[in-house]
């Protein structure tokens, strides 16, 4: 494990000072950036409740990205690294290639109009192009809003006429295992599904895909560019100065209502909490190489494919390809052997996944990993079991790390970057710098340690995290700084233990009322997890007429564990009385061959209870697999009209 801490400091001590003296730390924390004019400002109180970080600087933070490297003798290392398994190639793009192809991206949108504050939407695979249009957009000082390639056309549409850009860059399709999800279709019916008219559309023709530009171009009111040919006529575009508090990006996030909100990220902001996060959280600079297995379509992709990394000065690879199934469950590690990765990020659910198909973790012995120093996990609760699996498997130490598409970076975390702080099982780590986070009860007091309630985030945030919502300043204060006077609330559940670690139990509607007890279904999860037979499980709350509500578990068995299907839910209900204590009152499991996930890996825990409770449940546009909604609700109300979750046999334990 690296030694080095280019962070430098203790934790407690950086962390304290980053509450005491804010406006210091940050100033501090600033010089990391490459400024055209330095903030003498750290934070503009005026106009609470809406502060905005840093009001007097400028810079663009492609500058920081990209040219400074080449300008400090780094243009020949390796910036990004697009592994495809799914096509069979691996490109390279060292510091000079890439930022030569960033300009000449900026250089094809500013010949279309594009510039300073103008919004271009992304609706693309995890292709070069698409990090490449991120950074041309921030180079022109546009606001870029990525859609996950593959949403529906109905979704497109709603976030085009959030975000109301003059641009959609797009391609012919993404690549999955077994199909190839065709994009111009959606595209062009998104295109007269929205209400905002788009200008200009350019794709890029890929290669066996059955819709071409040819299909589409002349249809409706837009022009439809070639990408190849356009950007092939195009200059350079230099890195256009804009306000520390202008735009970076929208990214829409699910809301309450069904409409998307646009969560904003401001240019300055942003590049200098990511680059703290880079050297202090993951202990990533220049010579290191970091593989985050997500999607550009998702905030993680934002922070840790993209910008954070490239701030660093370090190599991202950038992966199109899954956890398993291109071709097995070996791929992470082949890339960890191949690219001599040393930070590795991805979701629980991956994690999980490779379990399943694999779980000896016998593909970890075919692969040298002996660059790998840490496991990064985040995204869904990462439960003990399948901490400590992977931890075995890998021998590195594997750290957990809790935050959400509106803070843009970790709320709470392990710093191995600093003094790494010893792991315990089933936290989120320590609060990060500039976040000071309390637990509050419904009535908004302030709880003691080890107690749980909703977890919020004491006014001011810190800086990169979101300023507002786009267009929509209101519904800002009112989804999450009206419920409690003086705090950001996350919706999340969680308590704080004696030495100020974070466990974070689920989202507040994911407290389950049993007879009066408050218990958390993160909890009882985490019980299910220590059977050695599940994979994976979902614990949801259920309507009960004596207890209000009862808990019921839905499991997925690992690889070779299918003739035990009608054995283990017993042992599990034992297992979890035995973890939680009969107050749990748990009896009600269900061995399903999978589980209701977004494309991000998310647990769709809400559809799922709305199922249960014989509500209308829409099916989502992120599901990864529909179907898997229909043999859930078969389980919840098939059969003879009673329930078809299975209610194992319990004796009195002695």
């Amino acid at each position: 494990m690296s030694q080095h801490h280019p962070a430098g400091g203790d934790y407690r001590a950086v962390h304290d000072r980053s509450l005491r003296d804010p406006a210091h730390f940050w100033l501090e924390t600033a010089g990391r950036v490459a400024w055209e004019e330095s903030p003498r400002q750290a934070l503009d109180v005026s106009t609470t409740p809406l502060p905005r970080w840093f009001p007097d600087g400028r810079l663009n933070i492609t500058r920081s990205c990209l040219d400074r490297h080449v300008a400090e003798g780094r243009g020949e290392q390796t910036a990004l690294i697009h592994d495809s398994p799914v096509t069979g190639t691996v490109r390279r793009f060292s510091y000079a290639e890439l930022t030569d192809e960033v300009a000449r991206c900026a250089g094809m949108l500013a010949a279309l109009g594009v510039g300073r504050g103008d919004r271009v939407v992304l609706y693309l695979p995890m292709i070069p192009e698409a990090p490449i249009a991120m950074l041309a957009c921030a180079r022109l000082g546009a606001v870029h809003s990525v859609v996950f390639g593959g949403f529906a056309a109905s979704e497109l549409a709603a976030r085009i006429d959030d975000a109301a850009p003059s641009v959609v860059l797009t391609a012919s399709g993404g690549i999955e295992p077994s199909r190839r999800v065709e994009y111009l279709p959606a595209v062009a019916e998104a295109l007269e599904l929205a209400e905002h008219p788009v200008a200009d559309v350019v794709a890029l023709e890929r290669e066996g895909f059955a819709h071409g530009l040819v299909d589409v171009a002349g249809s409706g009111r837009v022009r439809w560019h070639d990408w190849t040919r356009l950007l092939a006529g195009a200059e350079p575009a230099e890195a256009v100065t804009v306000a520390a508090t202008d735009p970076l990006y929208i990214l829409h996030t699910s809301g309450t209502t069904g409409r998307p909100k646009g969560v904003v990220r401001d240019q300055g902001g942003t590049a200098v909490a990511l680059s703290w996060t880079m050297e202090a959280i993951y202990d990533v600079g220049p010579g290191r190489t970091m593989l985050t297995a997500s999607d550009v379509g998702w905030v993680v992709g934002h922070s840790y494919i993209v910008y954070g990394p490239l701030l660093a000065g370090a190599t991202t690879v950038l992966y199109e390809g899954k956890p398993v199934g291109t071709p097995d469950a070996g791929a992470f590690w082949r890339m960890v052997d191949e690219h001599r990765v040393t930070a590795l990020f991805t979701a629980p659910t991956a994690l999980r996944a490779i379990r399943k198909a694999d779980p000896e973790a016998a593909r970890v012995a075919d692969h040298d990993l002996s660059s790998l120093e840490h496991l990064f996990v985040a995204g869904e609760r990462l439960d003990p079991e399948t901490q400590r699996w992977i931890g075995e498997a890998l021998g590195v130490p594997v750290i957990d790390n809790w935050w959400q598409t509106e803070t843009g970076w970790p709320i709470a975390a392990n710093p191995v970057g600093l003094e790494p702080q010893p792991i315990r099982e089933g936290s989120a780590g320590l609060p990060m710098v500039g976040y000071d986070v309390a637990i509050l009860s419904p009535t908004g007091e302030e709880l003691a340690a080890g107690e749980e309630g909703e977890i919020a985030l004491r006014l001011p945030l810190p800086p990169g995290t979101l300023p507002t919502l786009w267009g929509d300043d209101q519904r800002f204060v009112d989804s999450y700084l009206a419920a409690h006077e003086g705090f950001y609330t996350t919706g999340d559940s969680g308590f704080l233990d004696d030495e100020g670690r974070l466990f974070v139990m689920g989202r507040t509607d994911d407290v389950l009322s049993i007879a009066g007890h408050r218990l958390s279904a993160g909890a009882i999860e985490g019980a299910v997890s220590e059977h050695p037979a599940v994979a994976e499980c979902a614990v949801i709350g259920r309507g009960d007429e004596l207890k209000g509500q009862r808990a019921a578990a839905y499991v997925v068995l690992k690889a070779g564990w299918e003739d035990a299907a009608e054995r283990v839910p017993e042992e599990i209900v034992a297992l979890v009385r035995r973890l939680i204590g009969p107050v749990a009152a748990f009896r009600d499991v269900a061995v399903v061959p999978a589980l209701p996930k977004t494309r991000s890996g998310k647990m769709l825990r809400r559809t799922m209870r709305q199922l249960a409770d014989g509500r209308e449940a829409p099916v989502p546009s992120t599901i990864e697999d529909p179907s898997v909604l229909d043999q859930i609700a078969e389980l919840l109300h098939g059969g003879d009209g009673d329930d078809a979750v299975g209610e194992a046999e319990v004796r009195p334990s002695s």
